[in-house]
């Protein structure tokens, strides 16, 4: 069936990168295809000492040649970075479908044109960045001037996670690199393979030994718990479940390390009567099923006004229904498997849930037959709830899969409670063709992001993240920068 195929890139397989050398060394653990269930190859796990070593490269790149670059050094390596990925752009697509299992249209269109614009971003927004002074009067009438400047923090931990692999480690690499720190990134154990071709991307393009580390491995009990628990770690960046942002907060709390958490969403969208129906029904499917609903941001909860109600909930049944499941390369796929055999468990876990929690299922809730390679894989079919009430697990828990449940509202505010009535609050999504009405309801939305009439329409340059158990702190653009960057304030006497 996969007739459309890429040449094996020529890199290496997933290896540490410590100090400017990669090193395979560590008990293995198996690479796992999504796609099929077949072993594709095996990554080292990283022990204390491995990084323990990681750790003291990066701090003394700091001291070296990486801690003296000026800023406009540093913006002219990101910049080669970029230029070495786009160089590499198939080996990095071949890289993320191999993990992932993800279309590789998905990989093409979105993960790695975005891993690079990244780099490309951060260098522009670190070259002309501007910082504040002021001029101070004194009781002499001399006056003072006070002006502010910026450090970097130190040595960074990068913890990311396994749905948008490249993406997500190069949001934070960048503006980590950008404002002069040393990294030590940590990508999941389940999709290792696009870190370890950033990191020859890194040693290409020249940058010092040291400043960039990787190491490979688990979370408990291994090398993400070493690292976001070492004493000479100043900083920690972390996307993923909220559950390990709580453990890593535990970790760095004794030695007050700052922390940026991106978790997890259980995200709302509202849909209006006098919404555009169709675009709205599209725009569902999509924040629904995107990446097999394996992104931060899908949309698992819907609420739609009465008078659209039944309608709405066959219309975008229908549309998942007609989601094409298939293999990476197959240019009609849409949808692809979940990461790994214990996701998929979990996800079909809810599914169970829901059932029991009496919902109604309008498509999907299983596990798709193929009659091919893809039984081997990790696939569940797009799912479409309905039924529950807002008490019910299925409509307050995380899922991360293809699924949303879908319940109707009868005026606005209560589409607002609806909406904030929940413990999560990272993205939501409004649509309908009043302006007023936009305007309207989204500042009351308890979200970091609020899209109205589109899904995951980003500007690199907007704040991005969470409230309460959806994360701590903004990155993007200035946001990003402030974090991994301490302000320094200059008083001068005249």
């Amino acid at each position: 069936m996969n007739d459309v195929q890429l040449a094996p890139r020529q890199g290496r397989g997933p290896a540490h990168y410590v100090g400017g050398r990669f090193d395979d060394s560590g008990a293995r653990f198996p690479l796992v295809s999504p796609a099929d269930g077949t072993v594709i190859g095996s990554v080292p796990e990283a022990d204390s000492l491995t990084v323990d070593r990681a750790v003291r490269a990066a701090r003394l790149a700091l001291t070296g040649p990486w801690g003296d670059t000026t800023a406009e050094e540093r913006c002219a390596v990101l910049r080669r970075i970029a230029d070495g990925m786009q160089a590499r752009f198939e080996e990095f697509v071949a890289a993320e479908v191999a993990d992932t299992g993800k279309p590789a249209a998905l990989a093409r269109g979105v993960d790695i044109p975005r891993g690079i614009a990244n780099f490309r971003t951060y260098a522009d927004l670190a070259w002309g960045r501007a910082e504040q002074s002021f001029a101070t009067p004194t009781p002499d009438g001399a006056g003072a001037l006070n002006y502010t400047v910026r450090r970097p923090l130190g040595v960074v931990a990068v913890v990311s996670p396994w749905n948008l692999p490249l993406l997500l480690l190069t949001w934070k690499v960048a503006p980590a690199l950008a404002a002069g720190n040393a990294v030590v990134a940590k990508p999941s154990e389940l999709t290792p393979s696009t870190a370890t071709l950033l990191a020859e991307v890194m040693d290409e393009a020249g940058v010092p030994a040291g400043a960039f580390n990787l190491v490979h491995g688990f979370g408990e009990n291994s090398a993400g718990a070493f690292l976001t628990a070492h004493s000479d770690v100043d900083a920690v960046a972390f996307t993923g479940e909220s559950a390990t942002g709580t453990a890593i907060m535990r970790a760095t709390a004794e030695r007050l390390a700052p922390v940026s958490f991106e978790l997890g969403g259980k995200n709302p969208g509202i849909v209006f009567a006098d919404a555009d129906f169709e675009a709205a029904v599209e725009g569902t499917v999509r924040s629904s099923f995107t990446n097999a609903g394996q992104v931060c941001l899908c949309t698992e909860r819907v609420y739609v006004e009465r008078g659209i109600y039944d309608d709405f909930v066959q219309a975008v049944a229908e549309r998942a229904r007609e989601l094409r499941l298939g293999l990476p390369y197959e240019g009609d796929t849409q949808m692809g498997p979940l990461v790994s055999a214990l996701h998929r468990d979990k996800v079909l876990g809810y599914f169970r849930l829901a059932k029991e929690e009496g919902a109604k299922i309008h498509t999907g809730g299983g596990v798709p037959a193929f009659g091919d390679e893809r039984d081997g894989g990790f696939f569940v079919e797009p799912t479409v709830l309905t039924g529950l009430g807002q008490d019910a697990r299925v409509v307050r828990e995380e899922i991360f899969g293809p699924v949303c449940h879908i319940a109707p509202f009868d005026d606005e505010a209560e589409a607002v409670r609806l909406a904030n009535d929940s413990p999560y609050g990272l993205a939501a999504t409004v649509w309908t063709t009043s302006l007023s009405r936009a305007h309207r309801v989204a500042p009351r939305l308890h979200s970091g992001v609020v899209w109205v009439n589109c899904w995951n329409l980003r500007d690199l340059r907007t704040p991005f993240g969470g409230v309460k158990a959806s994360g701590i702190g903004r990155e993007g653009g200035e946001h990003s920068l402030d974090f991994f960057s301490e302000p320094v304030n200059v008083c001068v006497k005249l």
